[in-house]
């Protein structure tokens, strides 16, 4: 969190005109803080802390809470304690809309916040302003059915502008690297493949086995569903299939679905609890933010996964879904 900090000590003081005095490495996350109230205490009256993707800052594993609870809980409670003489206020902005479930008590406690909700952008919306970027290309290089097509990916995806515009620059790039004259469709599906399994590998890199052999079994499941869901009771039994035809460690079904609570952190899957009737039982049901077979394909790459042939894995799914009907 020391370097958030630093981040906008240096914020706070171009805005002043101003210089940090203080190092971003080799401090204590205090005098860093002692720092960014200096800044604003000695240029400002008020000041709105305006803090984009918040639920990024995690920060490390061991703490009870994540580093943007933390962060909150701080600047919400500087007035009190007599850090800062301004008057400040913060927006937090995320695109995980249970972001504050994660924040502790004592930060929910200062902090208070009230809640703006804005809607996701529907396909026209995005149409409108991917035609607004598209003179980044040559004139009439872009397919008329390009733009259309991106929309449609983004608004099903996640309504994402930032994301939709990244899609049409990468289906260029890939029409350029092939030597083609214009950007086309086939560009697109390319790019929203490539797009998405690099999500999805900048997730999963850092993540253990034992996660990754969660991730996979309920991918599996949903990859099988028509509504590209899975039960936590289904996947939890692919799950223990992969560990026993690999020889992992295989842990209990508690566990098994605390790992994929976790994996929300990272924003790619989500989760309801459901129950299907008095005789079924309460469980969770998953969903993920990209399409389970993206996310198959490339756990796929971890040599152990590999071990498993995608038709057995298959075959077993198939069957334990039955057993659940």
């Amino acid at each position: 969190m020391g370097v958030a900090i630093y981040e906008l000590a240096c914020e706070a003081a171009t805005e002043a005109n101003s210089e940090v005095t203080v190092p971003k490495h080799g401090v204590a996350t205090k005098e860093k803080w002692d720092e960014l109230y200096r800044i604003i205490n000695e240029n400002f009256d008020s000041a709105v802390f305006v803090l984009d993707e918040l639920d990024m800052l995690v920060g490390r594993r061991d703490k009870q809470e994540p580093a943007f609870s933390r962060l909150l809980y701080q600047l919400s409670r500087a007035g009190a304690n007599n850090d800062l003489t301004a008057h400040i206020s913060v927006v937090a902005i995320s695109n995980d809309t249970k972001m504050m479930e994660s924040v502790g008590s004592r930060a929910l406690s200062s902090f208070t916040p009230e809640d703006v909700h804005f809607d996701d952008y529907d396909a026209n919306q995005l149409q409108s302003i991917l035609r607004r970027r598209q003179d980044a290309f040559f004139e009439n290089v872009v397919d008329d059915d390009v733009i259309p097509l991106v929309a449609a990916f983004a608004a099903q995806t996640h309504g994402d502008a930032r994301k939709a515009i990244d899609l049409i620059r990468v289906a260029g790039e890939l029409a350029e690297r092939e030597g083609d004259d214009r950007v086309r469709e086939v560009h697109v599906r390319e790019a929203q493949n490539k797009v998405e399994k690099n999500r999805v590998l900048e997730v999963v890199r850092g993540i253990s086995t034992q996660k990754k052999l969660c991730l996979y079994a309920t991918a599996a499941v949903a990859s099988e569903t028509d509504d590209e869901t899975a039960r936590s009771t289904t996947g939890y039994r692919v799950y223990q299939f992969l560990t026993e035809s690999i020889g992992a460690d295989q842990y209990h079904q508690e566990t098994y679905v605390n790992k994929m609570k976790e994996m929300t952190t990272y924003s790619l899957v989500d989760f309801e609890r459901r129950s299907h009737g008095p005789s079924s039982g309460m469980f969770l049901e998953f969903q993920f933010a990209e399409r389970p077979e993206t996310i198959l394909e490339t756990l796929q790459e971890d040599s152990r996964i590999d071990m498993v042939s995608r038709e057995e894995v298959e075959s077993v799914v198939k069957a334990q879904i039955r057993s659940d009907s």
